[in-house]
């Protein structure tokens, strides 16, 4: 497995650790593939009690890398298909776990990688953290994002993510509900740790029974948005759109 996605076990509390700090943990698709075999392999650990999602260096995880996705093409239906499978496999490997799930979220947390913050049960963030949904900027529209972002900020404030692409800090970020803690500065795994040693002590049974029924209350809506992703994604790569908007930001970066 590939080296950028780190995996250890404290006790019963697992942590899940990207690990691609140069490129700000965005991920390509053999880094997902990564995260969903060590998820995968958490469905059967009843050892582990809970999760840590979180990321080295200046960010949680930035998103796509867009170098992966820049070239993609539109008519290749298989290829655009199995990239949105995979973010639909990897969302649901997270959301499938019986295990407590909580992100100790640092620097940035930006589209999918913000997404996949979401996806955590419980949220703790570095007072110095960025959250949003930038890809707009990228000419990419966010689909799964919206689901994402909906059932913790409405329609008003998704819209507004959506649509301007603004990150936040943390101090608005835990306003909104996007975080469930402030963490003190450089603290947030830290934090995170003492709070998942704590919830791995609470009665199994209760917390599997507990997230099932909160897994089945989005499942609909969840299925959909995939399903739409698809759609939308391949209107919008074969404007050319997205790819012309990429390849401006990659140039500008130096890639």
């Amino acid at each position: 497995m590939t080296t950028e996605v780190h995996y250890a076990v404290n006790g019963a509390v697992a942590t899940i650790t990207l690990n691609r700090p140069a490129k700000m943990n965005a991920w390509t698709q053999s880094m997902r593939d990564a995260l969903i075999g060590h998820l995968d392999r958490l469905k059967t650990d009843t050892s582990v009690r809970a999760v840590i999602l979180t990321g080295t260096g200046r960010a949680f995880c930035a998103g796509q890398d867009l170098a992966e996705t820049a070239t993609m093409d539109p008519e290749d239906h298989e290829a655009a298909e199995a990239w949105i499978d995979g973010f639909d496999r990897l969302y649901r490997a997270v959301r499938d776990l019986d295990q407590i799930t909580i992100a100790a979220v640092n620097g940035v947390a930006a589209g999918s990688g913000f997404q996949y913050a979401l996806l955590a049960d419980l949220r703790i963030g570095d007072p110095g953290i960025r959250m949003g949904q930038p890809e707009v900027h990228s000419g990419i529209p966010s689909i799964t994002g919206l689901w994402a972002m909906w059932s913790i900020l409405g329609r008003a404030k998704t819209t507004e993510f959506a649509l301007t692409g603004e990150l936040v800090d943390a101090g608005e970020a835990h306003r909104l509900g996007l975080l469930n803690r402030l963490s003190a500065p450089g603290a947030a795994l830290a934090e995170a740790e003492e709070l998942a040693a704590r919830l791995s002590l609470l009665p199994p049974g209760a917390v599997r029974l507990t997230k099932g029924r909160l897994r089945e209350l989005e499942e609909d809506a969840l299925t959909e948005a995939v399903a739409a992703a698809k759609t939308v994604h391949r209107e919008a790569y074969r404007s050319g759109e997205p790819q012309r908007e990429m390849a401006k930001f990659l140039a500008g970066r130096g890639n």
